[in-house]
């Protein structure tokens, strides 16, 4: 984390509406890095194998922590915006700086008639408190979307 030089606190009294200016710039200087910590799932892929569905997931962890667990709770929806189906997958571990692929059947679903996918919660990440919040998702999948 970037830090602020130390002239802009130099001057700056706690109960002055610059202390408040100052704590706001702090904060901006600490944004990047929190952000960077964050874990991308692109929903890369759908493959049809004969009753099943192929999902192609890549998943990006550019950060400095590696993750032991990331689970994943996947609902897919058919072209009537009606769910199809519930899927547990266990993406992780995810390496620190490091994007990797994951491949997942989902059985009696056809790729076809998937329209969206919902990341409907990440119920691990090796730790962390508020999993869903470090999951960023996208799709590149043409006419089906991954959200969140």
């Amino acid at each position: 984390m970037r830090s602020l030089p130390p002239f802009v606190f130099a001057r700056v009294r706690r109960s002055t509406p610059a202390a408040a200016l100052a704590a706001g710039l702090a904060a901006a200087f600490a944004l990047p890095a929190a952000a960077a910590s964050g874990v991308s799932v692109e929903l890369n892929r759908l493959e049809a194998r004969d009753t099943t569905c192929r999902v192609s997931l890549v998943v990006a962890n550019p950060g400095d922590k590696a993750l032991d667990s990331l689970k994943l709770d996947l609902v897919f929806f058919d072209k009537d915006g009606v769910i199809s189906r519930r899927l547990a997958v266990e993406a992780g571990p995810v390496r620190a700086a490091k994007t990797s692929v994951k491949l997942f059947e989902a059985s009696d679903t056809p790729c076809d008639g998937v329209s969206r996918v919902l990341l409907n919660d990440v119920t691990a990440c090796g730790g962390e408190q508020d999993c869903l919040a470090l999951v960023t998702t996208t799709s590149r999948v043409k006419g089906v979307e991954f959200s969140k």
